[in-house]
């Protein structure tokens, strides 16, 4: 993840812009912007931008691209919705890509394509998969944390991690058996830890301040008529 400008082919890194610009306007013309016009929940959303570019910015990596962070990608889904949280994590990319510039390692050019694999898919497949819990499992509140925010988030950041992988063996960036023994064994790893975070915070939100998370319906999952 985080790949730097010289990983990729420049028509690679241009390209990827046209499909993110794509959802971009996808985004801003469909998504729930009313929500933010209430000062305090634009304070959370803020609060959540902020608070992401930190957890991105501890990484850990030994080659250029294949560094590992937490995402929080399915929290800031779970709270807001695709739409909000693939511009809120649009911006949180932009902070740490930012913050790299800042220390002599650039990485706009790549924005694009990272931008598609870190703030784009992670909250489509995180907003796919609560919509399957709804549909297909019961109504309870320990099927939505766990369904929902603790496998939900496993599950984004090891198809991430994935994803990003493809992206690396189709570009002959680095060979297959490096990535399958050196890289994607760590994502289980890392998988688990943003599973235990998501679904811990998810938990106290619900309880403790409900209205920040816009996916959770009481009525719903606690059976209240």
């Amino acid at each position: 993840m985080n790949f730097p400008d010289a990983l990729f082919p420049q028509a690679w890194a241009l390209g990827a812009f046209l499909p993110l610009l794509a959802v971009w306007l996808w985004c801003f013309g469909t998504g729930p912007w009313r929500r933010l016009s209430d000062s305090a929940q634009l304070n959370v959303w803020l609060g959540a931008v902020v608070l992401l570019v930190l957890v991105w910015s501890m990484k850990a990596g030994v080659k250029p691209g294949l560094n590992l962070h937490l995402l929080g990608a399915t929290m800031f889904t779970l709270m807001f919705g695709r739409q909000l949280a693939i511009v809120g994590l649009s911006a949180v990319l932009a902070g740490v890509t930012l913050n790299g510039e800042l220390q002599g390692q650039s990485a706009w050019l790549a924005y694009g394509l990272n931008a598609l694999v870190l703030a784009v898919f992670p909250p489509l497949l995180a907003d796919g998969i609560r919509r399957g819990v709804e549909r297909w499992l019961p109504r309870n509140f320990f099927v939505y944390v766990f369904g929902t925010a603790f496998f939900g988030a496993a599950a984004a950041i090891v198809a991430t991690g994935l994803l990003a992988s493809a992206l690396l063996w189709l570009a002959d960036v680095y060979p297959a058996a490096a990535l399958l023994d050196d890289y994607l064994p760590f994502y289980l790893l890392l998988g688990f830890a943003e599973a235990w975070l998501n679904g811990a915070m998810v938990t106290l939100m619900v309880v403790y301040v409900p209205h920040w998370v816009g996916s959770f319906d009481d009525r719903r999952y606690l059976l209240i008529k």
